[in-house]
């Protein structure tokens, strides 16, 4: 009897993905999982070729998930979320402004220079400008488009907005509570340089995104990660790279704010087309 086999997609936004996912590939083929992957440039074509069921699973993006979810559900099927690391639980966006800025709360942000990430970058722009939306602030937006059809997992447009803050070229920038930590430590923000002057509500990231109903493959695929320890010498420098210290099972209740962003920009059609203005990865 041939073992349960897993095609998964994941999409090559740096170099480490391939020595992520090659090292898994090892450890699940070692636990009797016949497990293999495929790389995408951008995440619409690894969304449409998991509904289209050429892969069994995709390594998604927030984004990623609700055009999967949209996009299945006009198809006449269904994907849920099969695991999630902890890593990408309970997150939030911020706002943030020089420390020497006249800007003393988020009302004060009306008709100032905002930078934001690249144009699909759910943690850099489309949060972010959806809660300063909310709060009734219109900003002028300076976007930086950095890796487009990534979905925010390249970094570089949220740096460059981060570094457009620094150089006095904008009065704030937008980007992820995690990586306003990571820009002081490796010196693209200075200490105690920025204040946060907005916060958004919390939300969830990546997942993986399966079709229903489950494979065999896919079921032990799911039990296998969620097994995986950080104890284990073997996994523990690619879980160290994929930024978790353990898989959850996945959970798709922290995605509203992204959705709600998602509807108010028209970035997808509610059965899961592009839509978005100047968006084409």
């Amino acid at each position: 009897m041939p073992a349960p086999a897993v095609l998964m997609g994941a999409v090559a936004y740096d170099a480490k993905v391939v020595t992520i996912w090659e090292g898994f590939r090892a450890w699940l083929r070692g636990r009797g999982l016949d497990f293999d992957f495929v790389l995408y440039s951008h995440y619409e074509r690894q969304v449409e070729d998991l509904v289209a069921g050429r892969i069994d699973a995709a390594w998604n993006s927030p984004l990623a998930w609700l055009r999967a979810e949209r996009l299945a559900a006009a198809h006449g099927t269904t994907v849920h979320a099969l695991t999630m690391r902890d890593t990408d639980q309970d997150l939030t966006s911020i706002v943030v402004v020089r420390a020497d800025s006249l800007v003393r709360q988020v009302e004060d942000l009306a008709g100032t220079i905002v930078a934001v990430g690249a144009v699909d970058s759910p943690q850099a722009t489309l949060i972010p400008l959806g809660h300063l939306t909310t709060a009734g602030v219109e900003v002028d937006v300076r976007r930086f488009d950095v890796g487009v059809g990534l979905h925010g997992d390249h970094i570089g447009g949220e740096r460059d907005a981060a570094r457009a803050l620094v150089a006095g070229e904008v009065d704030a920038a937008c980007m992820i509570d995690a990586n306003h930590l990571a820009f002081v430590q490796e010196g693209t923000l200075p200490p105690e340089g920025t204040r946060i002057i907005a916060q958004t509500a919390r939300y969830d990231h990546c997942n993986m995104t399966v079709r229903e109903p489950e494979s065999a493959g896919v079921q032990l695929f799911g039990t296998l990660l969620l097994g995986m320890s950080y104890a284990d010498p073997q996994v523990r420098p690619l879980l160290d790279l994929e930024g978790l210290t353990a898989w959850k099972d996945g959970r798709t209740t922290g995605y509203d704010l992204l959705a709600s962003a998602v509807d108010a920009t028209g970035f997808y059609s509610p059965d899961g087309r592009v839509t978005a203005t100047d968006y084409r990865p």
